[in-house]
């Protein structure tokens, strides 16, 4: 009885080498992102989920290389290959529509419903301790004329209920958003007018974005304008003006809910 030798391919080390730097680099991105939730953020503190992403793109690269060696050489691995570039693509797609967002939104962190006259930050005590003494800046007239281009429904909300009412909304709508709310002034006093202070964070990072919320009557009823800054970085790719959205769709939920 004679015995049948047979000869495999060898696997394509690219292929092997891709699917480990694709899992490494998961793995160094989830790590990275945990940290950086969990610490006080800051632009160095995101070094090392770029450099994570070095991994990924390495990865992405052996898998078409192991592509084409296994189609010149006949290699097996092409499963291995496939998977580690579906992963890295994965991976990279965040990244990806955050350069769309850059390159299509205006360079801006500070979105505000009134670009002539953007309400306020407190300056108490309260809200000054919760900013860790930071006042978000005034941003320069071109940039909110810019503002407006980019994200032209973050309009004043204007309501036809008592600014006090209007009020309560705000305050309930940012509550059930999530958002901390530092402090508030009912509408009276000398300019009539109520505010709310708030903190919010971001889903996955745990950005923090300082909000400030301007209540003022009217002869048929009430405005409310908010602002929202990110305190890190010079572009918050959408999250203010999303944030906006989602309080004017709360606030009107409230309303129709009265």
């Amino acid at each position: 009885m004679h015995r049948r030798l047979v000869f495999e391919e060898p696997v394509s080390r690219a292929a092997i080498w891709s699917r480990r730097l694709a899992l490494f680099g998961l793995t160094v991105v989830v790590l990275a992102v945990v940290i950086f939730r969990f610490g006080q953020p800051s632009v160095e503190r995101l070094a090392p989920i770029a450099g994570a992403y070095v991994f990924v793109l390495l990865a992405l690269l052996l898998s078409l290389a192991a592509f084409v060696r296994i189609w010149q050489d006949g290699h097996r691995g092409i499963g291995i290959a496939a998977f580690a570039f579906v992963l890295s693509l994965l991976l990279l797609l965040p990244l990806a529509y955050a350069g769309f967002q850059l390159a299509t939104l205006p360079l801006i962190s500070d979105v505000s419903t009134d670009i002539d006259e953007p309400p306020a930050f407190s300056r108490s005590r309260v809200a000054l301790a919760a900013r860790q003494g930071l006042v978000p800046p005034d941003v320069a007239p071109e940039r909110r004329k810019a503002q407006r281009q980019g994200y032209p429904r973050a309009l004043p909300i204007v309501l036809e209920l008592p600014a006090e009412i209007a009020y309560d909304i705000a305050r309930k709508a940012s509550v059930n958003l999530g958002w901390r709310v530092l402090e508030g002034a009912a509408p009276g006093g000398r300019s009539g007018a109520g505010r709310l202070d708030a903190v919010a964070h971001s889903r996955v990072l745990r950005l923090v974005d300082d909000i400030t919320i301007r209540i003022r009557p009217r002869a048929d009823g009430s405005r409310i304008d908010i602002r929202s800054a990110s305190r890190l970085g010079g572009f918050d790719f959408g999250a203010n003006a999303r944030r906006i959205a989602a309080f004017e769709e709360e606030v009107k939920l409230l309303v129709e809910l009265r």
